[in-house]
């Protein structure tokens, strides 16, 4: 079980404007605040970070990396999608059934990070 994950952000404000109303939708919450960045707390005990990065060097997306957020309904993989377009993100896969139980979506942040929201079942 992954107990958290983090991705890189260059403006840390901008990324939490986008993501503090995005996790509103999905189910997380502020949790707690680290030196540079802002962890986001999920019923299932998991973490979900934004940072800039320690070392100081830009924030960039890994080539084929992916967060993936399971939410709980197709409805708020509908809505997360819609949030995150409407916030800015760029849209790299429509909400809609990939096989015969993963309903998923895709779009990148403003940092470009690729980030899926899904739901099994």
């Amino acid at each position: 079980m992954i107990g958290y994950t983090t991705i890189g952000a260059n403006d840390l404000d901008k990324a939490l404007a986008f993501y503090d109303p995005l996790m509103e939708v999905v189910g997380g919450r502020r949790a707690m605040e680290i030196d540079n960045g802002q962890l986001y707390g999920f019923s299932q005990g998991a973490f979900f970070g934004v940072v800039t990065p320690f070392d100081k060097k830009a924030a960039t997306a890994g080539n084929g990396t992916m967060i993936a957020l399971s939410v709980g309904s197709n409805e708020k993989v509908d809505a997360a999608h819609a949030k995150a377009l409407e916030l800015g993100a760029a849209d790299e896969g429509e909400p809609g059934l990939r096989t015969d139980n993963f309903y998923g979506a895709y779009f990148r942040d403003p940092d470009g990070n690729k980030i899926c929201v899904f739901h099994m079942g």
